[in-house]
């Protein structure tokens, strides 16, 4: 039986880094993209994890899948960097247990322009300052911040797949990570 797999976004890096990664590990795979409201620019691990396990339940409930998928990339507090934060994307995998399990990316600085917009409340997203520095329409649906500031040397589907892929590996190896596992209702602070 083929795996179904539903994608919290509509955007096409985050839907193919979905695919890619679940084929490495599981053959071939059924990926359904749904539609999901989340607020704008995630602040802090907590909203953006909150953003990425929104994503996946709702893209398993919605697609009536095996497992929901949400990537949700957030701007981190990180001391002693040049801005004092970081960008990251997070995925929460969630299965039909409401069990999660939650992986991560490298880290990058966005350009201190960024930072500021965002936190000044001049800018909703980064991808709307990126798209002004850089004159690329859409950013974050083709390599992203980190594919124009690493000159395409990465692009954001690898830290898509980063974040999926590490995800993964309680999944992967189940019989290492045998303690309760967190629960979507838990994390969104619901009840079931």
């Amino acid at each position: 039986m083929v795996m179904r797999v539903g994608v919290g976004s509509m955007n096409e890096v985050k839907i193919e880094a979905v695919k890619m990664c679940f084929e490495k590990f599981f053959g071939v795979v059924e990926v359904a993209p749904i539609s999901v409201d989340v607020p704008p620019q995630p602040i802090g691990f907590e909203e953006t994890i909150r953003g990425a396990v929104i994503r996946a339940w709702e893209a398993l409930r919605k697609a009536d899948a095996d497992l929901g998928v949400g990537i949700e990339a957030g701007l981190m507090r990180v001391l002693h960097s040049i801005t004092g934060y970081a960008d990251q994307h997070v995925c929460a995998i969630i299965d039909s247990e409401e069990r999660v399990t939650l992986g991560f990316s490298m880290t990058l600085e966005f350009p201190v322009i960024v930072v500021e917009r965002i936190l000044g409340g001049r800018a909703r997203e980064a991808e709307e300052v990126m798209e002004e520095i850089s004159g690329i329409r859409e950013i974050g649906r083709k390599g992203g911040a980190v594919g124009y500031l690493t000159r395409d040397r990465v692009r954001r589907i690898d830290l898509c797949a980063q974040a999926i892929v590490s995800a993964l590996i309680p999944r992967l190896n189940p019989e290492l990570y045998n303690v309760e596992w967190p629960k979507a209702h838990e994390i969104l602070g619901e009840k079931p």
